[in-house]
């Protein structure tokens, strides 16, 4: 018996020491559900790039900002020649703007980082270092200027210094001022200030927080404040919603959408928050999340953001699904050496790189053209539109999974609930899914609603026949009142105290029924992990290994048992190792009963609906910690305090004896590694 548990525990630890491995992308993918980049189409192309010698205006010198208007102008903040350069739709040259006349006397930009041009065209600039927005019309004439507010609203020592402006339908102004981590400044149209506007939440460690709160008012002065990060830019778009980036790398939540009152609306219901790169891409990049420093509204509520650490944009639906990404840091044309600003101008893609000094025009393939058509369709209500569009994507990406979901969302318009369940669970959608069951459900049931009822009641009828034969049997004396040797663990589930005595004393447990449970356990829970309901399942099948269960429930049942038998004869524990096994596998019934139902039951549920599922397992857990608890205590006749301290132990014990077996092997491997180099050293020589 010792040797055959030595046997399995050295297989198990060996089995448990592959490493996974690890799946690389290209420049062009997207992420499936399980976090891991995939290769995709390309969904743009670089047209042309433009630099400031192609419209006789010299070179560009470090441009920070893009805009373009309604009427399509786009403007760039041409920071280190400061100056506002304004194209026309044609990307040709149409204004400069540099010095200007202001109330009789000459004035002129310095270091402008932000521009922005509202509904009726006027421009208002982020002249940095003069650290106030100056407004123009459209034709590039001084309106107004909006100096550094004053109030009680303004913390001591607040230095003004905007970077990026925005103004919304109802002319109030947004201003982002470097080192302002109390949010963004609002001003009304008349240029007042009003306040702050949509703080970032501070991010601290809860060490760093219980150290301040023990520390003394002098220890606390010199420690590191907590507070909010800045914002680093904002777009507003045609419903006057804000969006915002944040350049902060560990944050699910580097990207907002502020409504008017400052609350984040953005929606997060893809695999992942809108955040860029998860840190799952192959070795040769940059690792960590994605760095924003831009951010721009599209059609459709599509929305793209920059990364600047790898120089790659994201573009996101109004779901936060990921459609796309493209680009990168590199020497090659269509790459950026620092991109500093992104815009939308119809369908292209602009975006300004302040090293490089220069504008790249991006126009889309035709697999981006297909799922912009398909966003746009689908908000538009065009579900036809949409589904073709879709079905083209799948044509040259099946990996996509937002286009199943696109699909299943044309189809669920429609009232086609079965297809489009299907198709959600193609895309990994469990939301969305749970919505078609819902609906697919409500049909069965109305339409078999008298054969459901009449199931229920000859499954009614059934029970209460057997209980009724049952007790008759027991009347007759078929029945004793001594729990046999296999009925024995169901009789230990309902009253441990007296099952497991008996199974000690009445020598009524056995070693064979033990092993039934545990191989049981093992089954039920390799088809519960197969064949759980789909909105409840998230075990990537690509992964499942019914030999993993055996490193899961195996490997740790005996190592319970070794180090419990191994921690009790040196407590004066009465328990012998074969009733340490029949105790421990007799706990694990409940485990046993509840796993086949809960899955039959976890694939007529919808997610709203699965807390009872959860809860089923929970009480089943419990259920068996308690039998563990009393078998413990039964088996070796200890208190209840000692049986606690005595299982708390055997949790060290265990961990101590893993261990001693990882670095077993570790020796081992190095021997063996050691003799093999020695033995091809001397294979050499000769």
């Amino acid at each position: 018996m010792t040797r055959f548990v030595t046997a399995i525990l050295i297989v198990m630890l060996l089995s448990s020491a592959v490493a996974p491995t690890q799946v690389s992308a290209g420049d062009n993918y997207s992420y499936s559900f399980w976090g891991d980049p995939v290769p995709a189409p390309s969904p743009y192309n670089l047209q042309k790039v433009m630099y400031g010698e192609d419209w006789s205006i010299g070179p560009l010198s470090s441009p920070q900002d893009l805009y373009s208007g309604q009427e399509g102008q786009l403007y760039i903040a041409d920071t280190g020649n400061n100056r506002i350069v304004i194209l026309n739709r044609q990307l040709e040259l149409a204004h400069v703007i540099s010095e200007f006349e202001r109330e009789g006397q000459k004035d002129q930009l310095n270091q402008p980082e932000g521009v922005f041009a509202d509904a009726q065209g006027n421009i208002f600039v982020a002249d940095t270092e003069n650290h106030r927005i100056v407004k123009f019309d459209q034709k590039g004439k001084y309106l107004s200027v909006i100096e550094a507010p004053k109030s009680t609203l303004l913390r001591k020592g607040f230095q003004y210094v905007p970077i990026k402006v925005g103004v919304d339908k109802a002319e109030r102004i947004y201003v982002i001022s470097r080192g302002s981590y109390e949010g963004i400044l609002e001003f009304n149209s008349g240029g007042e200030f009003v306040g702050f506007i949509g703080t970032n939440r501070v991010k601290f460690s809860p060490i760093d927080l219980f150290w301040k709160r023990i520390s003394t008012k002098a220890q606390r002065e010199q420690m590191q404040q907590f507070i909010p990060l800045e914002f680093n830019n904002i777009d507003i778009d045609a419903d006057s919603f804000m969006y915002t980036s944040t350049s902060e790398e560990e944050s699910d939540k580097p990207l907002k959408r502020l409504n008017p009152s400052g609350v984040d609306i953005l929606r997060s219901k893809g695999y992942f928050p809108p955040k860029g790169d998860t840190g799952n891409l192959e070795t040769g990049n940059p690792s960590g999340n994605s760095i924003f420093i831009d951010i721009t509204s599209d059609q459709g509520g599509m929305f793209s953001a920059l990364d600047s650490k790898r120089g790659r944009i994201f573009t996101y639906d109004k779901d936060g699904n990921l459609l796309y990404t493209f680009g990168g840091l590199g020497s090659q044309q269509s790459n950026f050496r620092t991109p500093s600003a992104i815009e939308i101008l119809d369908d292209k893609m602009m975006v300004l790189d302040k090293d490089n000094n220069r504008l790249s025009i991006f126009e889309p393939t035709n697999y981006g053209s297909l799922i912009r058509e398909a966003v746009i369709a689908l908000n538009q209500g065009e579900n036809e539109k949409a589904t073709a569009a879709w079905h083209k994507v799948l044509q040259m990406n099946t990996n996509f999974d937002v286009a199943y979901i696109g699909i299943g969302k044309s189809l669920l318009k429609e009232g086609k609930n079965r297809e489009a369940m299907d198709y959600f669970k193609l895309g990994n959608s469990r939301e969305y899914y749970s919505e078609a069951f819902k609906r697919h459900r409500k049909e069965i049931v109305m339409e078999h609603f008298g054969s459901i009822v009449l199931a229920i009641v000859l499954l009614l009828g059934v029970i209460i026949a057997a209980f009724k034969l049952t007790r008759r049997k027991k009347a007759d004396g078929q029945f004793y009142q001594e729990f046999g040797i296999i009925r024995n663990p169901f009789y230990t589930m309902i009253h441990p105290f007296n099952g497991f005595w008996e199974m000690k004393y009445e020598k009524k447990g056995r070693i064979k029924v033990a092993i039934v449970i545990l191989f049981l356990l093992v089954i039920g829970t390799i088809v519960k992990r197969q064949y759980n309901g789909f909105v409840i399942n998230y075990n990537n099948p690509d992964l499942l290994n019914s030999l993993d269960e055996l490193k899961f429930i195996i490997l740790p049942f005996l190592l319970w048992c070794v180090a419990n038998w191994s921690l009790t004869t040196l407590m004066d524990g009465e328990g012998k190792f074969k009733e340490i096994v029949m105790a421990t596998a007799y706990a694990l019934l409940p485990l046993v009963i509840i796993y086949i139902p809960q899955m039959l039951y976890s694939n007529v549920i919808t997610v709203d609906e699965s807390s009872f599922y959860y809860m089923m397992e929970a009480i089943a857990l419990v259920w068996s910690c308690w039998l563990l608890f009393t078998g413990t205590m039964t088996v070796h006749q200890y208190t209840a305090g000692k049986t606690v301290a005595t299982m708390l132990l055997t949790l060290v014990v265990m961990g101590i004896i893993i261990f001693l077996g990882v670095l077993f092997f570790s020796m081992l491997q190095q021997m063996i590694s050691f003799v093999s180099s020695i033995y091809n050293e001397i294979s050499f020589r000769l």
